[in-house]
């Protein structure tokens, strides 16, 4: 399963499952670029239309690449 359009989002897949995983970052950028919306608008489209969606135990994972330092924050 995967969302139409979003190709070169693909950045891996999780071998146990055969389930995508897409760079939810790359994600915004084609629908902002492709789809013609602005940034806000591209992520509430994303987030009720594709990452919300659950299509079967094959849904993609939709991730957030950050640095080291980005995931330390995050988790203090």
């Amino acid at each position: 399963m995967k969302p139409d359009g979003f190709d070169e989002a693909i950045i891996g897949y999780e071998p146990n499952s055969g389930r995508l995983i897409y760079d939810r970052d790359k994600m915004v950028m084609i629908a902002v670029e492709d789809m013609e919306m602005d940034h806000q608008d591209a992520i509430e489209h994303l987030e009720y239309n594709v990452w919300g969606a659950y299509v079967g135990e094959l849904t993609p994972i939709y991730i957030e690449l950050g640095s080291y330092d980005d995931i330390v924050d995050f988790l203090d």
